[in-house]
């Protein structure tokens, strides 16, 4: 007990300095421009690529309003759970807090805390609906349903379109097995956005009855806690006597670690992998024929999206509580145009 009070002492103390030098830093760029408000972005992984471009979308969207946006634990030498970001945030009194969040009782408690005091919370990506927070600011994930089930459909016409009429016939009686991975962490909120994507996904394969054939969907759950437990888990599927014909990945990591383990499984080209954000990895994946498709998710306009939250509401004490970013399709038939797109814009 006396080990377990010095460790709890000792890990505030640390947070405490290390928020410190953080406050110092923002009043050091301060000097050179006074901002009228100061809001922080909290997320899981702040070296992923898909938070740190929605972090650019933000930062740029808030500048032009003359507010700085940090991305809260960036610069920190130890790592901290979101929750305890969020303390550390609702000490500082920051003018906005832009969150993901999850449906545990501490994050609620840690939301309405922040709320009590003044400080407006917009959740991104992962919601908690039973909170006091402004507003949501998500995808739409219906539509990513849809469109997986579609691309799913487009898979099975080709395999189809590949055989002779005499397998063809063959084709008829098999199963296509599709595996889903969800992750392990993703609380109710991320729960149920992935249960509306899988909803929506079947509705549409059964509603173009794929082309004839069956079409198995099961559901794999992914250790998401890091990199290596989310590759070791997608490995175990291809350590199993039937491997999927098509791998649905519903985020960054998932889709990396499925194309990784098929390349080294050698199931390219008999395994498809439908992926989720558009990293420059995913898409020279796709170019080069090892992922099928994934879906873009506008992270830019997720970024911006939170920060018109909180302006809305600073400027009229109103605003939307759902904000939905669009999302779109990267597959062969236009992954040249996207890079091409790219590499204009980095130009």
């Amino acid at each position: 007990m006396l080990a377990t009070v010095v460790f709890v002492i000792v890990t505030l103390f640390l947070i405490a300095v290390s928020f410190s030098i953080s406050l110092k830093g923002f009043k050091r760029k301060d000097e050179a421009n006074e901002y009228e408000k100061y809001y922080v972005m909290i997320t899981d992984d702040n070296k992923s690529d898909f938070w740190k471009s929605v972090y650019r979308g933000a930062f740029a969207a808030a500048k032009e309003d003359n507010i700085y946006i940090d991305l809260l634990g960036e610069n920190f030498s130890t790592k901290y759970r979101t929750e305890e970001l969020m303390k550390i945030a609702t000490a500082s009194r920051v003018d906005g807090i832009i969150l993901y969040a999850n449906e545990s009782n501490e994050m609620t408690q840690l939301i309405d805390e922040a709320v009590e005091e003044g400080i407006p919370v917009v959740t991104l990506y992962g919601d908690n609906t039973r909170s006091k927070r402004l507003s949501y600011v998500g995808i739409g994930g219906y539509a990513m349903g849809r469109e997986y089930a579609k691309q799913i459909n487009n898979i099975i016409q080709e395999k189809k379109n590949e055989n002779t009429e005499e397998s063809d016939k063959n084709e008829q009686d098999k199963i296509m097995q599709v595996t889903v991975l969800v992750n392990s962490d993703a609380g109710s909120s991320g729960e149920n956005i992935q249960n509306i994507i899988i909803a929506a996904m079947q509705e549409g394969i059964a509603q173009e009855d794929a082309a004839g054939m069956e079409v198995s969907v099961s559901i794999k759950t992914v250790d998401n806690t890091n990199d290596f437990s989310a590759e070791e888990s997608i490995r175990d599927i291809f350590h199993n006597e039937q491997i999927p014909d098509v791998i649905v990945c519903l985020n960054e990591l998932n889709t990396t670690c499925a194309y990784q383990a098929v390349v080294d499984f050698n199931e390219v080209g008999k395994v498809n992998i439908l992926g989720c954000y558009a990293s420059e990895p995913i898409i020279n994946a796709i170019d080069i024929g090892g992922v099928y498709a994934t879906i873009a998710i506008d992270t830019n306009q997720l970024g911006e999206q939170c920060v018109k939250a909180l302006s809305d509401y600073y400027e009229s004490g109103n605003t939307s509580e759902y904000y939905a970013a669009d999302v779109s399709l990267i597959n062969k038939s236009n992954v040249a145009e996207y890079m091409k797109k790219e590499e204009e814009q980095n130009e």
